[in-house]
């Protein structure tokens, strides 16, 4: 791990959105890791709730669609028959449940580690790993905690203006999120090289495991509509 940039060092270089991204990622990995433990058995009932929802309104779809045959009903028709709607509301309800649920745990637990790790040294494993380090946007030396704290709060803010509030990073002079300006902090590096290797092979991995849940939801959808498709023709 780097050693840690001295409190009176001032960095020159604004830390880059994708520098920022993958110490991010780090830092998110370890925590969504520790809050699935945690909810894994809840978790795992609520995950059937939604199978079983899915398998609800795939029935009461098909059966108007073969009922339908050689023509099919129109979005209209579908959404005017009281099951479907029924089973609509009910997945809506059972999938809130299963994505609510580990964000309950994760949002406060990382609040908590990136607070007190930015405290202490001013930046997250994440971040050290990447040699960047949150510092006081006017001036030079130590930060409050409160202000960390204040900081990671105010990502909420940012994840909610559907990622805005994160690309004003991009923008000089001091390239700063919104959750940066709200606590007058800011993101930096000691050095403005490129993405390490490793780094890089981060992201490509990221992008390789969401290519690889995209796979794995649309076969496990194809099977489920197969299954529902057996039923319906008996």
């Amino acid at each position: 791990m780097p050693a840690p940039i001295p409190a009176t060092a001032v960095p020159a270089h604004p830390a880059p959105l994708l520098h920022r991204w993958a110490a991010w990622s780090l830092d998110a990995s370890l925590v969504a890791a520790v809050s699935l433990a945690l909810v894994a058995t809840p978790l795992a009932a609520r995950v059937g709730v939604l199978d079983t929802a899915l398998a609800v309104l795939l029935d009461a779809m098909l059966q108007p669609m073969l009922a339908a045959l050689p023509g099919l009903p129109t979005p209209a028709q579908l959404l005017a028959d009281d099951a479907i709607r029924v089973a609509v509301s009910q997945l809506a309800s059972a999938l809130g449940s299963v994505l609510l649920l580990p964000l309950a745990a994760f949002v406060p637990l990382f609040w908590l580690y990136a607070s007190a790790f930015e405290c202490r040294h001013a930046a997250t494993p994440g971040k050290r790993a990447l040699r960047l380090r949150v510092v006081d946007a006017q001036r030079v030396g130590p930060v409050r905690c409160r202000r960390h704290a204040l900081r990671q709060a105010a990502g909420l803010l940012s994840w909610l203006s559907v990622n805005l509030g994160h690309l004003m990073a991009v923008l000089p002079p001091r390239h700063q999120a919104m959750h940066d300006r709200i606590a007058g902090l800011r993101v930096v590096t000691e050095t403005d090289a490129a993405l390490s290797r490793w780094a890089q092979a981060w992201l490509w991995l990221q992008a390789a495991l969401v290519c690889a849940v995209l796979a794995m939801s649309i076969v496990a959808l194809q099977a489920r509509v197969d299954a529902a498709l057996v039923r319906a023709l008996g």
